[in-house]
């Protein structure tokens, strides 16, 4: 590790190892985590946001909002597509959620699809819409409605072949006496 050298300058100072320098240079070259960006309470944004971080959401967003990872907050309301790897959703969103993990969290309220890998609604959570699950969802289309997924014979109305005798209630004859 130290070495002295018998030169004509006399013995030189301590040098460190390799091994250390290069812990130095890497510790200073790696990249430095990041906060979350964070829109407050009292700002409004009309238009997409887009991150390649973190989103922290209290405020209103009305607009596509796409990030690595996306929390809105209690206060927080998106009217607008919501894209990312993870949604944490405590606030407000009208609109459909793509995301391989989806966490619905006790206050949230969700009007829209939602396309995922992996789905946690809490008690308290109101969800209104539908729910598919992907192996990979940030690929995939949006969720399409029921009848546009269903065959065309799945998608008419059952219709009974036989004769009807008198008043039916779901299509089953009832006993008129």
């Amino acid at each position: 590790m130290f070495t002295k050298n018998k030169g004509p300058e006399g013995p030189s100072e301590p040098q460190m190892s390799s091994p250390a320098k290069d812990a130095i240079r890497g510790a200073s070259s790696k990249p430095t985590a990041r906060a979350a960006s964070i829109i407050c309470e009292d700002m409004r944004i009309n238009g997409s946001v887009s991150s390649e971080g973190a989103l922290h959401i209290d405020g209103t967003v009305e607009g596509d909002v796409h990030a690595a990872d996306i929390t809105i907050g209690a206060n927080g309301h998106i009217t607008g597509e919501v894209k990312a790897e993870i949604v944490k959703v405590k606030g407000k969103i009208k609109g459909s959620i793509r995301a391989r993990k989806v966490e619905l969290e006790s206050g949230a309220h969700v009007e829209g699809d939602i396309l995922h890998a992996s789905l946690q609604i809490q008690p308290n959570a109101v969800f209104e819409g539908q729910v598919k699950h992907s192996n990979d969802p940030l690929k995939d289309s949006s969720p399409r409605g029921a009848a546009a997924s269903a065959s065309p014979a799945q998608a008419k109305p059952a219709q009974s072949t036989q004769p009807s005798t008198g008043p039916t209630a779901f299509g089953i004859p009832t006993n008129a006496s």
